[in-house]
C-alpha cells in the first residue's frame, strides 16, 4: 500500500513526524510526506486553515495525476480542506481530527480532545458536530500550547499536554483522550502509560483507517472500449 502524508502547514519537521507516526503502525507501507510549502508554518485558528486550503488541493491534484498514493490522509487535526479533498480525489482521504474521533467513539463512551490553543476549539466542535460525534464528546480543550512548541520546546509543551489531560480526567471522565494536534504524534503512547486510559493519536489513526479503506474498496471496473 502507498499512502501519502499531507501536512496542510509549511513545517518540514512536523511532515517527518507525522510520516514517522504512519509508518510505525503501516510498517509495510510506503509511506510518503508531502509539506504545503505555501502554507502558514503552523495551522492555528480558521484563517491559517482557510490559507491552507489550496496548497492542501493542490497536492491532492498532483498525487491524483501521477497516480501516486493509494490513499492519503490530511495531517493536521482541523482536517484542513477535507470535503473538497475527497471530492478531488478518486482514492481515500482521510483527516486526523475525524478519524481520531471515530476510533475514540468506538473504544469508549465518552471522549474529550486535548488541542494546543484555544482559537482552535471552534473549528474543532464544529467538526464534531458535522460528524455526528458531538454527543460523545466530553470535552474539546487547550493545552493553551503553541503548535510549534511541540517542535521547538518539547518538554514544556508535553508537560502542559499533561497537566490538562490530567484536568480533563477530573472534571470530564472521558474514557479515552484525543490527541488534538499532529505535532502531538510522538506523545501518544507516553501519556497512555501514565494516565491509564487509552490516547488516540489522529496520524495513527487516519493511517490504520486509510489500510482498511483501500482493502474494503472494490477495485475500478475496467473500462469498455467503445464499438
Amino acid at each position: 500500500m502507498r499512502l501519502a502524508v499531507i501536512n496542510p502547514n509549511s513545517t518540514e519537521a512536523m511532515t517527518r513526524k507525522a510520516v514517522a507516526a504512519a509508518q510505525a503502525v503501516l510498517p509495510g507501507a510506503t509511506v510518503t510526506g508531502h509539506t504545503c510549502t505555501g502554507s502558514p508554518p503552523a495551522i492555528e485558528g480558521p484563517d491559517d486553515g482557510a490559507a491552507a486550503v489550496p496548497h492542501v488541493l493542490a497536492a491532492i491534484a498532483d498525487l491524483a495525476g501521477r497516480g501516486a498514493t493509494d490513499a492519503a490522509i490530511i495531517a493536521c487535526f482541523d482536517d484542513t480542506g477535507l470535503a473538497q479533498a475527497r471530492r478531488l480525489a478518486p482514492f481515500p482521504v482521510l483527516g486526523i481530527g475525524d478519524a481520531a474521533a471515530h476510533v475514540a467513539a468506538l473504544l469508549g463512551d465518552r471522549f474529550t480532545v486535548v488541542t494546543t490553543l484555544p482559537v482552535s476549539v471552534p473549528v474543532l466542535r464544529d467538526n464534531l458536530a458535522a460528524s455526528g460525534l458531538a454527543a460523545v464528546c466530553a470535552g474539546v480543550r487547550a493545552a493553551d500550547v503553541p503548535v510549534l512548541d511541540f517542535e521547538h520546546h518539547p518538554d514544556r509543551a508535553a508537560a502542559r499536554l499533561s497537566a490538562e489531560i490530567a484536568r480533563a480526567l477530573d472534571n470530564d471522565a472521558p474514557d479515552v483522550i484525543v490527541l488534538g494536534c499532529a505535532g502531538m504524534a510522538d506523545l501518544a503512547a507516553d501519556l497512555e502509560r501514565r494516565h491509564g486510559l487509552p490516547v488516540i493519536d489522529g496520524v495513527a489513526a487516519a493511517a490504520v483507517l486509510a489500510q482498511a479503506l483501500v482493502r474494503l474498496r472494490p477495485p475500478a471496473a475496467p473500462s469498455v472500449p467503445a464499438a
